[in-house]
């Protein structure tokens, strides 16, 4: 291992839908998180790793902080906030706006009591313009005393590059942590039911919003073929009809448009079968949130 080498952790905070997962994708060059247009799609922490010359970036991404209304929320709070005192650097992405409200000052207040260098990252600067983000480096700067501020776009890749050498800036030298080709330790089920929680998400219409999650029953090769069986679970009897929809035509096209990604992941043909079952506010019991992968020791 070369002596200059670096490597660390770095977080990804935020509020929801600030473009987390889609930065993370982007630096990436990779997609493992997943994207929605709605809040609170980040579950579980996902590590993703970018291998470079001058060192290996573990990538953590957190769910939103937010204020907890049930026990996922709360779930999703304390995981958010424990790791930012867990890695090497904090990297806080905001929206471009001048207007610090209630959840930013909420969570700068969190981030005053850290003792690890936070970056903020500035996202989606190509909705606004070049003049403006001054304007918001200024507001942000008054704030609170960041290592660094980094206007990006992760939507297009502007001035990520930039990012990722600001990163290594703060980083420790140390070993590699991860082979070159690993991007992530993410357990493939567990990839499998994002993706389809992610393609729920996207075709379903507001009222099912957070209340599904995705349970992989089987997952098996057979002569090239990956056969994966899988529920999704939502509350109420009145979603389920709407996740089926007509003639069985939304849980149709769920599926499509999930094979397609999960061909591309795992590189061979696959067969998915999927159910709906109804489970009451699984949300708020803890034996559930067990099932669908929310393990204790990270609560």
């Amino acid at each position: 291992m070369r002596d200059n080498f670096k490597s660390g952790f770095v977080t990804l905070i935020g509020r929801p839908n600030v473009g987390k997962s889609t930065l993370m994708n982007r630096l990436i060059g990779q997609k493992i998180a997943i994207t929605s247009n709605k809040p609170q799609t980040t579950r579980n922490r996902i590590q993703t790793v970018l291998t470079t010359e001058e060192g290996q970036i573990v990538f953590v991404d957190t769910p939103g902080i937010h204020k907890a209304k049930n026990k996922l929320g709360e779930y999703m709070v304390n995981i958010a906030e424990r790791s930012l005192n867990e890695v090497d650097v904090v990297l806080w992405l905001v929206e471009p706006s001048t207007f610090i409200g209630a959840g930013e000052k909420h969570i700068i207040e969190q981030l005053k009591k850290v003792k690890t260098p936070v970056i903020l990252v500035i996202n989606k600067v190509d909705m606004v313009k070049k003049e403006e983000v001054l304007t918001f480096i200024d507001a942000y700067r008054k704030e609170c005393d960041f290592a660094e501020i980094v206007p990006v776009s992760a939507r297009r890749g502007d001035n990520t590059d930039e990012l990722v050498n600001v990163i290594m800036k703060y980083l420790p030298y140390g070993p590699q942590f991860y082979d070159e080709d690993t991007i992530t330790d993410q357990p493939e089920r567990q990839i499998v039911s994002e993706i389809i929680r992610e393609k729920a998400l996207h075709s379903l219409n507001e009222e099912i919003p957070h209340g599904i999650a995705v349970a992989i029953d089987q997952m098996k090769m057979n002569h090239k073929v990956c056969h994966i069986d899988a529920t999704i679970i939502c509350e109420r009897d009145s979603h389920k009809g709407i996740i089926i929809g007509k003639q069985g035509s939304m849980l149709k096209k769920i599926g499509s448009t999930a094979r397609f990604e999960i061909e591309r992941l795992l590189d061979c043909k696959v067969n998915l079968k999927l159910w709906v079952k109804v489970q009451k506010n699984w949300r708020d019991s803890d034996y559930m949130m067990k099932n669908f992968g929310y393990r204790e020791d990270e609560m």
